[in-house]
């Protein structure tokens, strides 16, 4: 058995896509052998040259290593965007048993794969949650003996050998059904019949997520930039993603392939502690609301959060795209006790979601007097207060008890503002209440 990882065949500016370069590949391989499964494995959101999903591709294959790589390096040549400036073509080969039976899990996917070495299933992790360097890469394929290839700096080895060790490091998978383009329709608008997608999707969720936006309406699995996808459906069964895309009516599909995949799992989320956080990674962590919410030029939302001694105080942001979810954001107050998730950039938490742990259910006001009704005013500087009319004083403001418009639980950007690695809170399996977003 083979594995083929590829990596790094697009550009942000002129589309394709690597799932297509996998698809494509696995079609070519089917030539001269068969396909057991093919892998779409997202890294880390947050390195800086990544294209929009950051996603890599891995080929299981029966055939022989020498001639795969020879069929990968082919379409690397006639598919991938080598000549973009950013665009760094990989290729990785490995000779490795994959799945013994052939068979797929129900949700969970294959078994591990525990001939791949060690130093390769680290280097999956690293991939999906750290950063990594194209001259580690390559001493890690020559000590796997491993074949590669690679355009430009070769950058998209980094993805293909983690797509490579992804069996056998990660535990959690779910699906995706991509449907692509022909030819001559790329680069025009693509034409798919609105009210079909959202009668397929309400039929099949939540199997099946993240489809549409209902609050907004608008088609998620239905990619906005230039390349060759016309529909990708997510969900945690199989079967389910097919029946979604053949429900949907649409233009003609060229070619359409499923992946197991780690889309929708959290996994590129590090266990955090405010104070020892870095930039360019993703974390789940706790914390105490340290301020009122601010909405700030653009729309975005920022709300500042401390340890649980009133120290590091860090800001998290829901920015303008996330739309509803600000206002859950904004129900904050001081003194809520939170866990929130998403990547750290420049010293401030992309909010992914949020968990509220506890409410502050009182709050400080100026005391009222208890004979006239009336708001005290202030006495002079730590004099407490004073009621103009009758005379009556308090030492302090007063505690009294508040409506909150949250509720303890979890809380999550809209379909439409999530991130591809990003676990919808409909597919359960979180520590608290869940308030999903559809």
């Amino acid at each position: 058995m083979t594995i083929v990882g590829l990596d790094d065949t697009d550009s942000r500016e002129n589309g394709m896509c690597t799932t297509y370069v996998g698809a494509r590949l696995a079609e070519r391989l089917r030539d001269v052998g068969t396909v057991d499964r093919l892998l779409l494995v997202r890294l880390n959101p947050a390195v800086e040259y990544k294209t929009r999903g950051n996603a890599a591709v891995a080929v299981q294959t029966s055939v022989e290593p020498e001639r795969a790589f020879e069929l990968a390096a082919e379409l690397i040549d006639s598919l991938a965007l080598a000549s973009e400036p950013n665009t760094n073509p990989g290729v990785v080969v490995a000779p490795h048993r994959v799945h013994p039976d052939g068979v797929e899990t129900d949700g969970t996917g294959p078994a591990a794969d525990r001939s791949i070495p060690d130093d390769v299933s680290a280097w999956t992790v690293q991939a999906i949650r750290g950063h990594c360097t194209i001259a580690d890469a390559e001493r890690r394929i020559e000590s796997a003996g491993y074949r590669q290839d690679a355009r430009g700096n070769g950058r998209g080895r980094i993805g293909a050998l983690a797509a490579v060790g992804a069996q056998a490091t990660l535990a959690e998978w779910t699906y995706e059904r991509i449907a692509y383009r022909t030819k001559s329709r790329r680069g025009t608008d693509r034409s798919v019949d609105a009210e079909s997608v959202f009668d397929a999707a309400n039929a099949a969720y939540p199997t099946v997520w993240d489809t549409v936006d209902r609050g907004s309406g608008e088609l998620v699995c239905v990619p906005r930039t230039p390349g060759p996808v016309l529909v990708g459906i997510r969900g945690d069964d199989p079967a389910a993603v097919d029946r979604v895309l053949d429900r949907i009516e649409a233009e003609p599909v060229a070619a359409s392939e499923r992946f197991l995949t780690n889309q929708g799992t959290d996994v590129h989320l590090r266990e955090g502690r405010l104070g020892a956080l870095e930039d360019g990674r993703a974390y789940r962590v706790d914390g105490v609301v340290d301020g009122d919410p601010e909405t700030r030029r653009g729309g975005h939302v920022f709300v500042p959060i401390v340890d649980q001694h009133g120290e590091n105080r860090t800001e998290c942001a829901a920015f303008e795209p996330t739309k509803r979810f600000r206002d859950r954001v904004r129900a904050l107050r001081p003194g809520d006790r939170v866990t929130v998730c998403g990547e750290r950039s420049r010293g401030t938490i992309k909010l992914e979601k949020f968990a509220v742990r506890e409410l502050e259910s009182r709050e400080l006001v100026t005391p009222t007097c208890p004979s006239c009704d009336r708001t005290m005013e202030s006495a002079g500087r730590d004099q407490g207060y004073r009621c103009r009319d009758c005379g009556t004083s308090a030492d302090g403001r007063e505690r009294v008890p508040i409506d909150r418009a949250l509720e303890s639980g979890w809380y999550e950007v809209p379909p439409r503002a999530r991130r591809h690695v990003a676990k919808p809170l409909v597919r359960g399996g979180f520590d608290g209440p869940t308030h999903p977003e559809r």
